[in-house]
């Protein structure tokens, strides 16, 4: 299936490992043009490098923390030089570890900036260019924790919910300019994140720890890989889904219990 992608810019945050890269790798493999984006500039141009040199798009590497008006700035204006965006997607994020009763509000802001105004700041600087170039299509990357809570984040658990419903309210706005909005809430991702928690709690073990828990949690009793979502959410992004308007889909493997 050509999902016609190619020639498009794909603007992805936090794609230098894990989901974020995997998405950026399968954006390019379509024959999109990438805007990678880390807080390392390291690492922002080793990956967008990588990505010339394996896929022959044009990538670019942009350095800045998305949690601030400055860094989501950043970004935008390297779309605007490269073009303008025509898809946006809002993953930069992190796990949580916590108690309401002992997280300062500190580290509730600094969560909420990263999760929600970052999508917020980047949704609305974005857009006029997508506008520009006659529509385009932004994907919001919450997670399972948005409607089916883990009980030691509710940092991540709330932050999530909420930009799920940003997403929402941001698809009836946006659809008017011919830009779909959409959702997607992954279960059990086998990134490195989880990889090094599996090392860190059971050591040469660790393999059979992350089976644990996928026998647990997942009805299909297996962690995703990073390129099985990815290959959904590039799909979501592209011109083929484009009766796909203000949804939440979960990638789980039947990890949530209700309907």
């Amino acid at each position: 299936m050509d999902l016609e992608l190619n020639g498009k810019l794909a603007v992805v945050t936090g794609s230098t490992r894990g989901i974020g890269l995997g998405m950026v790798r399968a954006f390019a493999r379509e024959g999109a043009n990438v805007l990678v984006n880390a807080r390392s500039a390291e690492a922002a141009k080793s990956v967008a490098h990588a990505i010339e040199d394996e896929f022959r798009v044009r990538a670019v590497p942009v350095a800045s923390d998305v949690s601030t008006a400055k860094g989501c700035q950043a970004v935008i204006d390297a779309a605007a030089a490269s073009g303008g965006a025509d898809i946006f997607v809002s993953n930069a994020g992190t796990g949580s570890n916590e108690t309401v009763a002992g997280a300062p509000d500190d580290k509730w802001l600094d969560y909420w900036n990263l999760h929600v105004m970052a999508a917020v700041r980047l949704s609305r600087g974005l857009a006029d260019q997508m506008e520009a170039k006659g529509g385009g299509a932004m994907l919001m990357n919450a997670s399972i924790c948005a409607v089916q809570p883990l009980w030691y984040e509710p940092i991540y658990n709330t932050t999530k919910s909420a930009l799920m419903m940003f997403g929402k309210c941001l698809s009836s706005e946006m659809i008017k300019r011919n830009i779909r909005v959409n959702t997607v809430n992954p279960g059990l991702i086998r990134t490195p994140d989880w990889e090094n928690t599996a090392r860190e709690l059971r050591g040469d073990e660790w393999e059979t720890y992350l089976q644990e828990v996928a026998d647990v949690h997942a009805d299909i009793k297996r962690f995703a890989t990073v390129e099985e979502l990815a290959d959904f959410c590039v799909f979501l992004c592209s011109p083929r889904a484009s009766y796909s308007v203000g949804s939440a889909y979960h990638v789980d493997g039947g990890m949530l219990k209700t309907v």
